[in-house]
């Protein structure tokens, strides 16, 4: 006679209340995600306003070259007068950088719902991100690592763009942070990988 208890008997037992108030915590987070898009909304207007403020400045728009100037400048250092391709170049990298925290948002948003709040059945959506049907906590933690890295790699070749603006002191600093990440983010991806090859053998029992 077998002591394990039938699944679905186990499926179809009630919940305990104590047991069911802390499960329907979890729906504590939902105001996280939402004010999460609401930060999402503030960095679509701040991409079009700086997007705005190139276009004019291309054209010629004084208040819009101003704009793009005082943005591309650092404390200490002269200022431009007219566009360059470095100002052009700098202004570019704002845009990806905004776009790549925005792609950092969604994973967070999305993956985090879907990872600890509630399933969001999106298994038959043609739009469906190919990287939700495989999502867990794991898996959150190393593409988040990973969008983390290309964010700082954008501010560092913002900063080596217009290295003669900074001290060597910063340079070296932003350099060891940029590493810190990257050997931060192979360590995550290491422990999941072990974790995973421990679970592997377990689950063919």
């Amino acid at each position: 006679m077998s002591l394990k208890e039938d699944p679905e008997i186990r499926a179809s037992r009630p919940i305990r209340p104590l047991a069911n108030l802390i499960f329907m915590s979890r729906w504590l987070q939902l105001p996280l995600y939402l004010g999460l898009i609401l930060a999402q909304v503030v960095y679509v207007f701040h991409f079009w306003v700086e997007l705005t403020d190139l276009i004019g400045a291309v054209f010629g728009n004084a208040t819009s070259l101003e704009h793009i100037l005082t943005a591309v400048s650092v404390d200490g250092t002269p200022r431009g007068t007219k566009l360059t391709e470095s100002t052009i170049m700098l202004v570019v990298l704002g845009l990806i950088d905004v776009v790549m925290i925005s792609n950092l948002l969604i994973m967070v948003i999305v993956g985090g719902y879907e990872t600890f709040v509630s399933r969001m059945h999106l298994e038959s959506h043609p739009d469906q991100p190919e990287w939700l049907s495989h999502v867990n906590a794991s898996v959150l933690k190393v593409k988040l690592a990973t969008a983390i890295i290309g964010i700082s790699s954008i501010h560092l070749l913002k900063t080596f763009i217009n290295a003669g603006a900074y001290s060597d002191k910063v340079l070296l600093a932003q350099t060891g942070i940029h590493l810190t990440f990257l050997v931060s983010a192979l360590a995550i991806a290491y422990c999941d990988r072990l974790i995973s090859g421990t679970h592997a053998p377990n689950s063919e029992h």
